[in-house]
């Protein structure tokens, strides 16, 4: 049979001797023999014990685990799910920290986006739920148009980009912000009045969507032109968009007409879409039309 010496098994593992050594004394491998001399010796067994040991501590498995695995207790299999099962766990862990750090780095707040970071799916989503509760309650709604606004979820990922976690954090003071809520409620009970009116509040028609990419068109247009929006041509503009928002609403160009689209016309509803774009990483991000929506505002006075 053969014998191995402390040195001999430190040559074929790699390990030191003291660590052998140590392994020795705590039952790891046990001892075959002792040379004439009294030194320690161990045979095929205790080497292969000792490699899978090497193994499995490599692997970050804690030595009373790699004992239960030796004695027979659990198998390596066993070991080797729970172990992975860990290490998803802390890599999660660790993409959450390291995005919340590079968070930190562009503006300086720690608490609050460690905070909101560490939220749970269903935590984010009772923000939302919170949001929804007062903005909608309490008013006679189309019911579809209730469902399509919290069917929509929070979909931060495990692994969220700088961009996606800043997304959420805006989102959360968004949300949170009295006036925001406040101007949501008034669009609620307008919506209300309106449905005791007879409109109908159906999704936006095709027309509808048609005029809002005209207006905005023409009002990118405009601003990249460098067209003042207190000028005739302004206006001339303007009357073009009116014409194409009264055929679309069916109402008549004028008071009317302007009142339902500044009653509607929060640019912080479009932003709200735009985060839970940016958050769920939807392929087709809502764009930003916050300097098209200032000209018009300037141009329509």
């Amino acid at each position: 049979m053969t014998h191995y010496s402390i040195g001999e098994l430190a040559r074929l593992t790699g390990l030191s001797t003291r660590t052998i050594r140590f392994y020795s004394d705590s039952g790891v491998i046990p001892v075959a023999g002792r040379t004439t001399g009294g030194f320690r010796t161990y045979d095929v067994d205790g080497l292969a014990r000792l490699k899978l040991v090497r193994t499995l501590r490599e692997l970050g498995v804690d030595l009373p685990t790699a004992q239960r695995v030796l004695a027979r207790e659990v198998s390596v299999a066993e070991v080797a799910r729970t172990h992975a099962e860990a290490i998803d766990a802390q890599m999660r862990t660790l993409r959450l920290r390291r995005a919340v750090l590079r968070v930190v780095a562009r503006n300086g707040e720690v608490e609050m986006v460690h905070e909101f970071a560490r939220l749970s799916a269903e935590e984010r989503q009772a923000i939302l739920e919170d949001f929804f509760d007062e903005v909608f309650g309490g008013f006679d709604m189309d019911q579809a148009f209730l469902e399509r606004m919290r069917s929509v979820r929070v979909d931060l990922p495990d692994d969220p980009t700088p961009e996606q976690l800043e997304a959420w954090i805006e989102l959360v003071n968004l949300v949170r912000d009295p006036d925001f809520r406040a101007s949501i409620r008034r669009m609620s009970e307008r919506h209300q009045e309106m449905r005791a009116e007879g409109v109908d509040l159906a999704p936006y028609s095709q027309a509808q969507m048609e005029a809002f990419q005209h207006a905005f068109t023409r009002a990118r247009e405009a601003v990249d032109a460098g067209v003042d929006p207190r000028s005739p041509e302004a206006a001339e503009i303007v009357a073009r968009i009116n014409d194409v928002w009264a055929s679309a609403l069916d109402l008549p160009v004028g008071p009317e007409l302007s009142r339902r689209l500044e009653e509607f016309g929060d640019p912080r509803a479009e932003r709200y879409w735009q985060l839970i774009a940016t958050i769920n990483g939807w392929e087709t991000p809502i764009p930003d039309t916050t300097a098209e929506r200032a000209w018009l505002a300037e141009a329509g006075r």
